[in-house]
């Protein structure tokens, strides 16, 4: 026999389908989960009588395309669950397939203490989940906004408490990672950016479009201008050997390879795929030798 609260899932899940989101059911079931304070696979353990109301009218925000991760108040990423809502760019998939190439080659490194940074921050996903599975590594992470660098700082501190090996491994610096972490010039073994990187006027889902940071997402005419911008500042940040890892739109590929040419001193420039086999990332060597 099915339960109250399964029955108003199901109905939930018809009508967030309707309203165009993605994944109807497993975002109703995720909100009723939140809701109800229990794990989404005991939904069917909260009684009849425990039903919250409040159910639907977050299901109305999601129906609305309001971000289920700014409704729960969630996002989970690897091994992570961190905070986030407005004012800070939400944590995808794609991204954990990057950051895991780079824990790869940290771990491979023959380095006692691995310097990392990631630029742009955001939440604080990348630099969280490398300094969880590298306990070694001292990363710096560097944020812009003020918004996102105040759930970078959150997150930060969040783990710092329950996992007392990340603290004092993960550095919140603010700033244009342009031009910051001057004192690291030349000694940093890898750099790692989810940058910005949709074109100015491109058409992106409401919940990207209302909801993201505009600096989190549009980048120039082509959308390449944040990461040529990486590729200079990974330039002047690395030693000669460390890596570079970018990510990019599912098109951008080819483009963003040559960002990275053999003339300015990059070495085994490669473009890397998605768990859905498209382009997703480029990551680069550094020779120690460009202009």
């Amino acid at each position: 026999m099915m339960s109250l609260l399964l029955d108003e899932v199901a109905l939930a899940a018809a009508r967030l389908a309707e309203a165009g989101v993605e994944s109807p059911r497993a975002d109703a079931e995720l909100i009723a989960a939140s809701v109800h304070r229990v794990r989404r696979g005991e939904l069917h353990t909260v009684p009849d009588t425990a039903f919250d109301a409040r159910f639907w009218s977050d299901i109305a925000r999601r129906a609305a395309r309001e971000p289920l991760q700014h409704i729960t108040g969630q996002a989970y990423f690897r091994y992570l669950e961190l905070e986030v809502g407005p004012g800070v760019f939400v944590p995808r998939p794609e991204t954990e397939v990057m950051t895991g190439w780079a824990i790869d080659r940290l771990g491979e490194m023959d380095v006692a203490e691995p310097v990392v940074a990631d630029l742009g921050t955001g939440s604080g996903a990348i630099a969280l989940a490398i300094a969880q599975e590298v306990p070694r590594a001292r990363v710096h992470a560097v944020e812009a906004d003020p918004l996102a660098w105040a759930w970078a700082e959150r997150n930060i501190t969040r783990y710092a408490e329950s996992v007392p090996y990340t603290a004092g491994r993960v550095l919140l610096h603010a700033g244009d990672f342009s031009d910051v972490l001057g004192e690291l010039d030349g000694t940093v073994d890898l750099v790692i950016t989810n940058p910005p990187y949709i074109p100015v006027g491109a058409s992106v889902p409401p919940e990207v479009g209302e909801y993201d940071p505009p600096a989190a997402l549009w980048s120039g005419a082509d959308g390449l201008n944040a990461i040529r911008a990486t590729e200079r500042t990974a330039r002047r940040l690395l030693r000669p050997g460390g890596l570079v890892a970018v990510e990019h739109g599912a098109q951008q590929g080819a483009a963003v390879y040559w960002v990275f040419p053999e003339e300015s001193g990059w070495r085994d420039t490669r473009n890397n795929k998605d768990l859905a086999g498209r382009d997703r990332f480029v990551t680069a060597a550094w020779s120690g030798e460009g202009t």
